[in-house]
């Protein structure tokens, strides 16, 4: 069973830094490229980064460009999300995501989720 954990997400100030993990198990991702999307309370989900399967192609939302920084450990069957100065605008549930493809495509399959909250 293909599983996606997200970790790694809490309640920081603005300015602050947090770094996302989501860990991957039940199949080897080292082939699959990964990404990350955001869900604000009252808000539809939306794309933030993804990371083709070898780290050498990587895409950002305009909102994102400049501070979030996507990298993935294959050995370690994980994709983390860097997050820098951090706004309260960034505030919202964080999803890992997997398109089974080598590039980035439509997400397959999904992880629960890890709550982030800026405050100003």
């Amino acid at each position: 069973q293909v599983q996606l954990v997200e970790s790694g997400g809490g309640l920081v100030q603005a300015g602050d830094s947090l770094r996302l993990s989501c860990a991957g198990s039940g199949r080897t991702f080292g082939w699959d490229a990964m990404g990350w999307f955001r869900q604000a309370p009252g808000k539809e989900r939306e794309f933030v980064a993804a990371i083709n399967w070898n780290g050498g192609s990587t895409q950002y939302a305009d909102s994102v460009k400049g501070r979030f920084t996507i990298s993935r450990d294959n050995a370690k069957n994980t994709v983390y999300l860097q997050m820098n100065s951090l706004k309260p605008e960034d505030t919202a549930v964080y999803y890992c995501a997997t398109s089974r493809t080598l590039d980035w495509g439509p997400p397959r399959y999904w992880g629960q989720g890890t709550q982030v909250t800026v405050s100003s």
